[in-house]
This record gives C-alpha cells, structure tokens and sequence, in this order.
C-alpha cells in the first residue's frame, strides 16, 4: 500500500467586516512538490527584489507591479494543479443564534476545524486506496497552548471519523503546527488571495480617505491586485462569483479535485439579518 503525504497551509483573518467575515484560507500541496513550489516561487521574488514577507497589507502603488507578477506565478501553479486553493468566509446577514459560551470563546478554532474538515473534500482524495497523512500548518496562532492542543487533539480525532476512516485520511497530532508566515512564501500568496478577497467583498475599493475626494493610490493598487486574481479565477471558472459558495457539477469530487474554490460558511442556526446586505446598506 502507497503512502501520499499532503501538506494545508492555513491563513485567517477574523476580522469583522462590513458584509463579510471570517475569512479562512487554505493552500494544499503534495509534500513532494513543496521544495519545486518553494524554490520556483523564491526565486521569481529575488528577481523581483521582493525580500520582506509579501503581504496583502503591504501592497503599494510603488510595489504593484511586483505583487503583479508575483501572484501570476502563483495562480499559474494552482492552474497547473500543484498548488489548491480554499476560501472561506461567513456573510453578515447569516446571524448565529443559540451560541453557546464554549461557541463564542473557540470560535477561532472551530471555524478552522470546519473548513480543514470540509473544504478541500479531503474524504474523496483517495481513490487509489493509499495511506493519506496529512500536515498542517497554522500561520501565527493567536491563542494559548492548552487551546491549541485541545484543537489539534479533535482535528488529529477525524482520522476515526466513518468517511475519513474509509478514506484512510490520517492527520497526526504531532504534524498540527503553529507556524510563521515569513518563512513559508506559499502562505504569504495565499495571505494575498485572502486579503484580496476580504478587500473586494467589504466593498474596501470603494474607500475614500476622511477629507479626501478621490480614493488613495494604496487602495487604487489593491483593487488592480484585486482585479487580476479574479480574472485568474474566471481563467479556471468563467463566470466565477467570489460571495458564493463554489458549485459541483461534476459531482462532490470536485470538492476535491478543483484547483480552486469558495465556501460561504452558514451557521446551522441563524436568522437572517437583511439590514446588512449590500443593496440596505445603500438605502
């Protein structure tokens, strides 16, 4: 029996937008590929002179094109399937209700639990019936310790979950890692594509600065970023629609099988709160 080994690399940003919050993203690769991604990718940003930790919140006009190119290269390795991309977000009209106190204090963890369980169909990655070991790595944990081993203790638990246990999909404890982003350029991209799309879907391109008419020249290079991912996206998906939760139509596999994908996250309990949609707020 075959042995694959996987590595998700995961991102967040749990602040509360105006429409949309919670953002969580994944990169998964096959660990063989990461030492090819990683020197592909580090070498176009020493072309680029690009030797800080790229980062969404670091975008200027004077390093647009920079991050230009630098994405490009990005999403030419998710098109070409060695990179796969995972977002996930809540929409503010989507009100949770009932949430308990254990809810409300890990809710940071729960949500990655979520979307490490759901969102890269992790149970249909097996069809040649091989040993699935997978590897995860956290970027910049803000919780204690004892929260972080109860969370890798439950997520390490899905390997006795009836379809992961079919899947032989094993998460190891000890392979659940809290990490640093500027040391992993694969996550640095994904904070990209991340930040992009929190950007987009809070309406932040339409930002004008207190006492100023026109939008700043930072948010002006945002939404070119902004813009070229999207057309990367609809490159792999015409039609592509970021505030929605990405369809199947080839079946559930492609939960698995897609390069990219989007996951609006809706609480099992929650009312809807139509004051807070896009088309109220202009009202």
């Amino acid at each position: 029996m075959a042995r694959k080994n996987f590595i998700i690399y995961c991102d967040e940003s749990a602040e509360k937008g105006r429409f949309y919050s919670h953002f969580y993203g994944g990169a998964l690769i096959k660990a063989s590929d990461r030492q090819a991604i990683e020197r592909i990718l580090n070498d176009q940003r020493e072309i680029l002179n690009l030797t800080g930790e790229l980062k969404w919140t670091k975008i200027t006009k004077n390093y647009e094109e920079k991050y230009i190119d630098f994405i490009n290269l990005y999403f030419d390795l998710i098109r070409d399937g060695l990179i796969k991309i995972r977002v996930m977000f809540t929409q503010n009209i989507h009100t949770p209700t009932e949430l308990k106190e254990y809810q409300i204090d890990n809710q940071y963890f729960l949500l990655y639990y979520q979307m490490i369980k759901h969102a890269f169909g992790l149970r249909y990655c097996n069809p040649d019936d091989d040993e699935i070991f997978i590897n995860v790595y956290m970027d910049d944990v803000p919780d204690t310790q004892e929260k972080f081993n109860d969370f890798r203790q439950y997520l390490h638990a899905l390997c006795h979950y009836p379809v992961f246990k079919r899947a032989k999909v094993m998460i190891p404890y000890e392979d659940i890692t809290d990490v640093q982003s500027h040391g992993h350029v694969i996550l640095q991209g994904l904070d990209i594509i991340l930040g992009s799309m929190q950007f987009r879907l809070n309406d932040k391109h339409k930002a004008i600065p207190d006492g100023e008419k026109r939008r700043g020249k930072r948010t002006i290079a945002k939404e070119k970023i902004y813009k070229l991912i999207n057309s990367r996206i609809r490159d792999i998906y015409p039609g592509f629609n970021i505030g929605i939760s990405t369809g199947t139509p080839n079946g559930e596999t492609d939960r698995w099988s897609h390069p990219y994908r989007h996951w609006r996250f809706v609480p099992t309990d929650h009312e809807l709160d139509l004051s807070k949609t896009k088309k109220r707020a202009k009202e």
